[in-house]
């Protein structure tokens, strides 16, 4: 067990194939491993729609329970309903989901009290050790009285707090298309959206973690041509779609066209500053220039830091920061326990949207500003070696700069690009950005050469 544990455990969650390396049993073990090592005597558990996720989350709801701690159980959700509730209630929280990933997989995201992450260096290792520990040695001795295990609904109480942090009462009628890709957005949107000024049109909001339609991934722009011809062909206002356990919103215009992730964290940044003057705002190293351009334009401070939610929310913690945004649609705000809730972008989106008369495609042309790749995966035999023969090419040249924040990044005048590995697969992963799509296309063919060399 300890070998497939190694291989599941990945940055900030637990996640493998069902049954193979992931079983009921195990769960029960994190279950027990968690309570112990963030001392928890209350947690609260959660899952999404995935056929294996209301028995894991009830094994690791006994593992808990098996050690003294009272659990409450919030049944099918978001994972950002999750957080509002470990928020909400300040308690540790454990949310059964696999993401975006396919239907044979399935795993734990885990936070402890108020949202806060769990991650490798936060409590992520630890938990391991001991689930490895006792998977080989026996179960740990139970607690003398054994804690109460109870349900709670939360999802009335979490769309009436986004509610609360979004201004739509004054916004137009909008038609808008939601493709929630058989997710959990197909629970907490009809929720959410219920009383506001929306003709909302609905597309697989049938709760199936098989996935039957497409998978619950937006980011592949094969995931979202669906959404993109509904759009057109209703003469919707926008189109939105989440991914499987309703994290993470992307957004199409009323063309069908895909709305950069940057220009939202910059929409959405503008919106945060004017509630917060001269608040911090957080953006990983791969958005767009025009993220910090914005935050300055508005007054703000703008920090950059590397990918990956532990280190946003880390960040925004020891900055104070209004609100962070990540490339790949991940948007934290302070006023959510500085979490992630694509759910309240979109909801910011729509009042952007809905306070004045023009397009979703002319409101976002202000905050999108340059040409970008994209992420571009390749794989290869040796990330390192190929890293560094791209590294070779670009350090000593006057003209740029270089940095190793997260990965290399080689900046230029008119561009810039960023290569990182994958944690857990063979592949380097590149972003150019530049300030015409020619000097980009350029950057990245060179960039590309060296790494498939």
């Amino acid at each position: 067990m300890a070998a497939d544990l190694s291989q599941i455990v990945k940055a900030y969650d637990v996640r493998g194939v069902v049954p193979d390396q992931w079983d009921e049993a195990l769960a029960e073990l994190f279950g027990a491993a968690f309570v112990t090592v963030t001392q928890a005597d209350a947690i609260v558990v959660g899952h999404d729609m995935r056929p294996s996720s209301p028995g894991l989350s009830a094994a690791f709801a006994r593992g808990a329970a098996a050690l003294g701690a009272d659990v409450t159980l919030i049944g099918l959700c978001s994972t950002d309903q999750l957080y509002y509730a470990s928020g909400a209630l300040d308690l540790p929280g454990a949310m059964f989901t696999a993401s975006h990933n396919p239907a044979q997989y399935n795993g734990i995201k885990m936070c402890r009290k108020g949202a806060a992450p769990v991650g490798q260096d936060t409590g992520l290792a630890e938990i391991r050790a001991l689930a490895e520990q006792w998977s080989e040695q026996g179960a740990p001795a139970v607690a003398p009285k054994a804690g109460t295990i109870t349900e709670r609904e939360t999802l009335t109480e979490y769309a009436a707090h986004l509610k609360s942090l979004v201004d739509l009462t004054g916004i137009r009628p909008l038609k808008v298309v939601v493709d929630a890709g058989n997710g959990m957005g197909g629970h907490t949107v009809p929720t959410v959206f219920d009383g506001l000024p929306l003709d909302l049109v609905p597309m697989y909001f049938e709760l199936d973690g098989t996935f039957p339609n497409h998978e619950a991934n937006p980011l592949d722009p094969a995931n979202i041509v669906d959404l993109q011809a509904r759009v057109i062909a209703e003469g919707a206002d926008l189109g939105v779609a989440f991914d499987g356990d309703a994290d993470r919103c992307f957004v199409v215009d009323e063309r069908g066209e895909p709305v950069s992730p940057s220009a939202i964290t910059a929409l959405v940044a503008a919106r945060e500053l004017a509630r917060h003057p001269g608040g911090t705002v957080i953006h990983n190293l791969i958005t767009s220039w025009s993220v910090p351009e914005v935050v300055r334009e508005n007054g703000g401070t703008p920090v950059r830091t590397r990918v990956g939610h532990s280190f946003i929310k880390q960040e925004m913690a020891a900055t104070g920061a209004i609100f962070g945004g990540e490339h790949s649609a991940h948007y934290y705000f302070a006023d959510f326990w500085n979490a992630d809730t694509g759910m309240l972008a979109a909801l910011h989106v729509l009042a952007a949207l809905g306070g004045q008369e023009g397009t979703l495609s002319a409101l976002v042309a202000q905050y999108d500003r340059y040409a970008g790749s994209g992420e571009i995966n390749s794989t290869v035999d040796d990330q390192a070696a190929r890293a560094a023969a791209v590294r070779a090419a670009y350090e000593g040249q006057d003209a740029l700069t270089l940095d190793e924040l997260d990965g290399l990044t080689v900046t230029a005048q008119d561009w810039w690009f960023n290569l990182r590995a994958s944690n857990t697969e063979p592949l380097l992963r590149l972003n150019v950005e530049a300030r015409d799509a020619a000097t980009m296309a350029k950057v990245r063919d060179e960039v590309l050469a060296i790494v498939r060399g």
